[in-house]
């Protein structure tokens, strides 16, 4: 079958009577009911006047209706999804940094999103949920000012535009052509062999390229279905297991952690509902977590590496028979992979620089900001990831850690990544991260914010002993800090950068909390 570059045509994959959305509780939506749901909100949106590479905001609950959503407003304009939970000071900053024309809600929500868009004099068009999941209509008062072209966007009209985290700097606009998506969606929908008969669990958040790409449109790619829930929550997935019978799930590692934590209670739904595969991305998988999941749930874990310049995916550690290998994100899966040294030229197998890619799926540059631009992209085309890794000879890539996450200790350059992976070891320890503390002689300390396993008990001085022994002295946290909970981000990673600051360590001395229980 030739390569699609279309959203529209991407659609076509999937047989008319094949279902493509379903959600708890509602009659799933089939393909050929899909495909009329995207001609439908084409015209409506057109004659809302917006048409190609207009920017348009959708701030919907995660569900069905968000992947429909998505997936009809991407084929017509430019899809921008904003966390439904922004305050309404974040999405002025969002929608005027978008430059959007229109805004859809879900009708009757009452949101910070409607009081931002009417103080912007934002068009706004209420989405009117149907029968089926993923059913919907759209309607309002036209735009002001003119429209872009009317009719399904083309293969180098921007669909879908995200900003970056903008953890230590302003966010950056990542625009995502149809092309970079229908890429991006062959590559995963290849990397994990999905054939018209796989069904996802999705729980990842809608506003993320995570979920969106991989996996709403990869399962579309492949004529698939995806069963779209309200979201993550542990204490429902299984039942969403139960009902949805799924072939495969995606999750971050934390959500990964949180599902091991019930899975004993739910041996038989287990067994009588085998999953093909897991997916893990977003974040580094611990190697101990990636075990634990494939023994409880008897199925290969996959884990892969992505970002939103990448319209997602990178490398994937592919299927069995072949190898996957713990503590790696695979091998190059779409675009080309390499590692480069601090000069700018590619690097051997075996030396640690800086990853970066080129390829169909990775965006042409950041919008409105040419110095971005100028600092990411190389000459020759290639992408700087901002990620720190090592290649081996079979080009499996493993990360040692983001460049800006780079702990200098007195010049001693030091991976959090690697002290995680030894704290984790601990048997009283459930979560761990690595993070760099201010300090005024050697500018920078070793500390860890760690979350202790049910009914377990540990103190400062055992975890830095026990880390003493893996670990060179310069390495091992100088300080830990004991939490019943660590930071993430909206959505479910673990929280690094600045996570000093956020935990109020400025000062010279720091006390660690009371270990508990």
């Amino acid at each position: 079958m030739p390569q699609v570059e279309r959203l529209v045509e991407l659609l076509q994959r999937g047989r008319n009577e094949a279902m493509a959305i379903a959600a708890p509780g509602r009659s799933p939506l089939s393909f050929g009911a899909l495909r009329r749901l995207v001609s439908r909100t084409i015209i409506a949106l057109n004659r809302l006047g917006v048409g190609r590479n207009d920017a348009v905001a959708v701030v919907l609950p995660n569900g069905p209706e968000m992947a429909s959503a998505f997936v009809s407003v991407a084929a017509a304009c430019t899809c921008a999804p904003l966390n439904p939970a922004y305050r309404q000071e974040e999405f002025e900053f969002y929608l005027k940094d978008l430059g959007a024309k229109l805004i859809v809600l879900a009708e009757g929500e009452q949101t910070p999103a409607r009081r931002a868009a009417q103080r912007l004099g934002i068009a706004i068009a209420k989405l009117r949920p149907g029968g089926d999941a993923g059913e919907f209509s759209i309607s309002g008062n036209p735009c002001s000012g003119q429209a872009g072209s009317s009719g399904a966007g083309q293969a180098d009209d921007v669909a879908l535009v995200l900003h970056t985290s903008g953890t230590t700097a302003r966010p950056k606009i990542v625009p995502l052509s149809q092309r970079n998506l229908c890429a991006s969606a062959r590559n995963i929908a290849q990397s994990l062999s999905l054939t018209s008969q796989d069904r996802c669990l999705n729980v990842m958040p809608l506003f993320h390229i995570h979920g969106l790409l991989a996996a709403v449109l990869s399962s579309l790619h492949a004529g698939a279905e995806v069963f779209c829930t309200p979201g993550f929550n542990a204490l429902k997935f299984f039942s969403w297991m139960e009902e949805g019978r799924p072939s495969w799930y995606t999750a971050v590692p934390t959500m990964h952690q949180a599902i091991l934590a019930r899975a004993g209670r739910h041996k038989q739904l287990l067994a009588a509902s085998p999953l093909r595969l897991i997916r893990s991305s977003s974040a580094s998988l611990p190697p101990q977590v990636m075990q634990a999941l494939e023994e409880v749930f008897d199925a290969p874990v996959i884990e892969a590496y992505g970002m939103t310049e990448a319209a997602h995916q990178m490398a994937s550690n592919p299927l069995p028979p072949a190898a996957r290998k713990p503590g790696t994100v695979g091998v190059a899966a779409g675009p080309q992979v390499a590692v480069m040294g601090e000069q700018g030229r590619l690097l051997p197998p075996g030396r640690i620089g800086e990853v970066v890619i080129r390829g169909v799926n990775v965006t042409a540059g950041y919008q409105n900001n040419p110095q971005a631009n100028a600092e990411s992209f190389t000459s020759d085309g290639w992408f700087r990831t901002g990620d720190q890794g090592v290649m081996d000879d079979q080009g499996y890539l493993r990360l040692t850690g983001r460049l800006k996450e780079i702990i200098n200790r007195g010049g001693e350059k030091i991976s959090p990544r690697e002290v995680d992976e030894v704290l984790i070891d601990h048997p009283a320890v459930e979560q761990a991260v690595t993070f760099a503390l201010p300090h005024d002689r050697l500018g920078e300390e070793v500390a860890a914010a760690i979350v202790l396993a049910r009914d377990s008990t540990a103190n400062e001085s055992e975890i830095r002993s026990f880390a003493g022994r893996r670990l060179a002295p310069f390495k091992v946290p100088r300080k830990v800090f004991f939490m019943d909970e660590i930071p993430k981000g909206a959505t479910g990673k673990l929280q690094r950068i600045g996570l000093a600051g956020k935990l109020g360590l400025h000062r010279k001395e720091f006390r660690t909390k009371p270990q508990r229980a």
